[in-house]
């Protein structure tokens, strides 16, 4: 655990400037720019500020350009990693066709990322009984620091076969002590914060000051992605019914959900936060990151790496996007899997050798190039930031954690692995498939499964989705994923060095 750990002291020691960057409260610091732990949380202010800390964590990018969506669209058989050569991100490369080893692969940042989560949250969760302030406001404080922390144990779980389960700050004598935890008490302490954060959250929160933070139903659909995940398969139909609501189609009861009319509004970057979405990562414009720190941007970097290189409109009629780093290729795979007439396509890919044929565009072709680029996150000309940083790392389209569809598509699967209301799961389907003007077909889990690839392309979703449900062997076996190993990432060899952690046998 040593690079994490040392991340938990700049967190301490250094709290001022690391809230700093994703706040528009700037704090008083101590002597010589050291605010420590022990000075700090004594009002509602500076929890609140530790709590932002918290969330910023959500939108990190690592150093490596390696985010949850980037490195999972990777792994799975929807996209390659692409970019200028099989060495261009070789964290992503070698994810994509499974030659990951301890010393190579996106694992080091996934794990840093999920650990620096964690360790925030638990700070906070420790101080906060002690802060003089509204005891509402902390118990929703308490609640969201809960949220947080299952969210990030989550997707750790998902990533590693065994980690350690840490529910509180680690003195520093106990640093090279901590060992594995088994995967049921992983899940069982993210069971206990959600069910504990849930009765807490508010149902609605004001967008205009609150977007971004969580929700009742962003807790409660986590919690059933946390059941299915486990095949506690009528426990998730139950949590994720809460949020579907009685009538697919229809605005649920809790929260007002419902699926946007028209596909491509997803897509607009000034529709954030909109009443298809659950939880979304906040991006911004305005952070005004620079190339000396590429962690330190809260813009949404696929913008820029998804886009084909060199690229040139050459019609006004011509996708209006910035010229890009060529990554994330989409496969033939992908594409032969869109039904005639499904609306999603066009949103979802962007057919730059078909309009490099016709003369519409040029651009030069990136390394796995196929000609099929990412429509979701496609940086537009428009979308550029006009305010200080490097352009190519301040776009300010949001990323969907979680949103409506996909719990859609979780309850229905839930509901045909486990044998529940088959007439409710079609219905579920049918509302999917409608709003993309395609005609129903039986909900059975190859259907669902189908459409979570399509309707969830580009979105990170789909590496999670074959290995839960024990397909990724079938659709990823010729590009070397091998049963038994590579449904878990390794344990980053740097975390092995001096400490009591121990490496996956499978590695």
């Amino acid at each position: 655990m040593k690079r994490i750990y040392i991340k938990y002291f700049v967190v301490v020691t250094l709290l001022a400037q690391l809230i700093g960057a994703c706040s528009d409260d700037y704090l008083e610091v101590e002597p010589k720019g050291r605010s420590l732990e022990e000075n700090y949380y004594r009002n509602e202010d500076e929890a609140y500020n530790g709590l932002v800390a918290v969330y910023d964590v959500v939108g990190w990018v690592g150093g490596g350009y390696v985010t949850k969506i980037t490195a999972t669209i990777t792994a799975s058989d929807n996209h390659y990693a692409g970019g200028g050569s099989a060495t261009d991100v070789t964290s992503l490369q070698v994810w994509n066709n499974y030659t990951l080893d301890p010393a190579n692969g996106p694992q080091g940042e996934l794990w840093t990322k999920g650990y620096s989560g964690i360790f925030r949250a638990n700070i906070l969760l420790s101080k906060l009984p002690d802060v003089d302030m509204d005891d509402d406001v902390k118990t929703r404080f308490t609640a969201e620091s809960r949220f947080l922390r299952a969210y990030f144990y989550f997707d750790l779980i998902r990533f590693f076969k065994s980690i350690p389960l840490l529910t509180e700050p680690v003195e520093p004598s106990n640093f090279y002590t901590v060992v594995q935890n088994s995967r049921e008490e992983v899940y069982a302490a993210i069971e206990e914060d959600l069910l504990a954060a849930i009765p807490n959250l508010p149902e609605d929160i004001d967008l205009s000051t609150e977007a971004g933070r969580a929700t009742k139903g962003a807790a409660i659909a986590l919690l059933g992605k946390v059941y299915l995940q486990q095949e506690k398969f009528s426990q998730a139909v139950e949590q994720l019914a809460k949020v579907n609501g009685t009538t697919p189609g229809s605005a649920s009861e809790l929260g007002g959900y419902e699926l946007l009319a028209d596909f491509g509004d997803l897509w607009n970057t000034s529709n954030k936060f909109n009443k298809e979405s659950i939880f979304e990562v906040n991006k911004t414009s305005s952070s005004n990151a620079t190339w000396s720190c590429i962690g330190c941007t809260e813009g949404n970097i696929i913008n820029i790496m998804a886009n084909p290189r060199n690229y040139s409109a050459n019609s006004a009629d011509a996708p209006q996007i910035v010229s890009g780093w060529s990554f994330y290729p989409i496969t033939q795979s992908l594409v032969n899997a869109f039904e005639a007439g499904d609306k999603r396509y066009p949103y979802t890919v962007l057919n730059i050798d078909s309009l490099a044929n016709a003369g519409a565009v040029s651009y030069t072709p990136g390394y796995m190039n196929t000609g099929y680029f990412m429509a979701k996150y496609a940086g537009k000309i428009a979308d550029q930031s006009t305010g200080g940083g490097n352009v190519e790392l301040n776009f300010p389209q949001n990323l969907y954690d979680i949103r409506l569809a996909d719990t859609y598509l979780l309850e229905a699967e839930a509901i045909v692995r486990g044998g529940g209301n088959q007439a409710r799961a079609q219905a579920l389907l049918d509302a999917i498939r409608e709003r993309a003007g395609l005609a129903s077909v039986t909900a059975t889990l190859e259907s669902i499964m189908h459409e979570r690839r399509v309707e969830l392309a580009s979105e990170g979703q789909r590496w999670f989705d074959l290995v839960r449900n024990g397909m990724a062997a079938d659709a990823l076996g010729d590009v070397g994923f091998v049963t038994g190993k590579h449904e878990y990432l390794p344990i980053p060899l740097l975390e092995l060095t001096n400490t009591a952690l121990v490496q996956d046998p499978a590695y």
